[in-house]
């Protein structure tokens, strides 16, 4: 990002840029008020996530824009499909630094406007700001589901199963590899990890047809032992994870086997953006059907127990220790 946008102020910069992402929506105005409004659906009820992206925290400084862009609407549409939401619309909150390019304005809309289309969503409204610090996006999604039946951290049981989509790991491999190669493996592999860093694949066609069979759910962002740990707090149980059992993609068994402690990494790095989940043993045909329809595989990786907190077992069954909790905004 360099150069400052010749003769662009807030609102050039939004009718330019962000009023064409609201068409669709007519109640945002062209982004035009103060304001938008979102009619709920008869029988629907509104759910609600917000999530930031910062430079340096969440992406790389020089990652490209519209990756950026299409991460950013990506984090939030995965907190959404672990709640069993449908996605509707957004708000934006956009912080660029005072010296940014218009090229990269424009990029990081040309982002937007890509997953806007593939995930069947429109920009609201928001906020477009300067700043003399790094980038920084904040984006506040907004979804529906029937009724009330939004999926919460609360509702596992002893004796459910606990699963997990997709696989787990890519994103904190991803990232390492941004830094330094892992070594042994091809270049294929390299770009896919590094992919999964910067374009995370949330989960939306499986999330609303969870809600006819899981207990509890949320998505796998600051690393799976620590998010799986909010769902034994929230719901008073204890979580009991195989490690051999979490899925992980090629190239993680490939880190994992040269390695064999990059498992624990595994566990615990964030940027996965799967869904953790947990299904009454009854429904786990029903469960096995939902994915296929999905097309998301799902993975068992354990058990709800009485007690508290979550444990991981070795192949012998031994206790492991999988290193620290998982990313925290605010550790020391």
């Amino acid at each position: 990002m360099s150069g400052r946008v010749p003769g662009a102020g807030e609102f050039e910069i939004i009718a330019r840029y962000f009023a064409p992402l609201s068409r669709g929506a007519p109640l945002a105005f062209g982004l035009t008020d103060d304001a938008a409004m979102l009619l709920p659906r008869k029988g629907r009820g509104l759910v609600m996530n917000a999530d930031a992206i910062v430079a340096g925290v969440h992406f790389l400084p020089d990652d490209p824009p519209d990756l950026i862009a299409r991460k950013l609407l990506r984090v939030n549409l995965s907190d959404l499909a672990a709640k069993g939401a449908t996605p509707r619309g957004y708000l934006l909150t956009a912080a660029f630094p005072q010296d940014v390019a218009p090229g990269w304005i424009a990029a990081f809309a040309r982002g937007l406007r890509t997953d806007q289309k593939r995930f069947g969503i429109v920009l609201l409204g928001g906020d477009t700001v300067a700043t003399p610090g790094p980038a920084s996006f904040s984006v506040t999604m907004i979804g529906e589901v029937p009724g009330r039946r939004m999926l919460r951290r609360s509702g596992a049981r002893a004796g459910d199963l606990v699963c997990v989509s997709g696989t787990i790991g890519d994103g904190g491999f991803g990232l390492a590899e941004l830094g330094h190669a892992h070594e042994g493996l091809a270049a294929a592999q390299r770009r896919f990890l590094i992919d999964r860093y910067r374009l995370p694949r949330p989960r939306t066609t499986l999330g609303p047809l969870l809600r006819n069979v899981a207990g509890a759910a949320l998505d796998v962002s600051d690393g799976l032992v620590q998010d799986l740990g909010h769902i034994a707090r929230q719901s008073g149980t204890r979580l009991t994870i195989e490690a051999g059992a979490v899925p992980l993609s090629p190239a993680g068994r490939a880190i994992v086997r040269a390695d064999p402690s990059a498992l624990g990494r595994a566990l615990t790095a964030g940027d996965d953006y799967e869904i953790a989940f947990t299904v009454t043993k009854a429904r786990l045909g029903a469960l096995k059907a939902t994915a296929h329809r999905a097309g998301v595989p799902v993975s068992v990786i354990g058990r709800v127990e009485r007690g508290a907190g979550v444990r991981v077992l070795g192949a012998g069954g031994e206790v492991i220790e999988a290193g620290p909790g998982g990313f925290d905004h605010f550790a020391r």
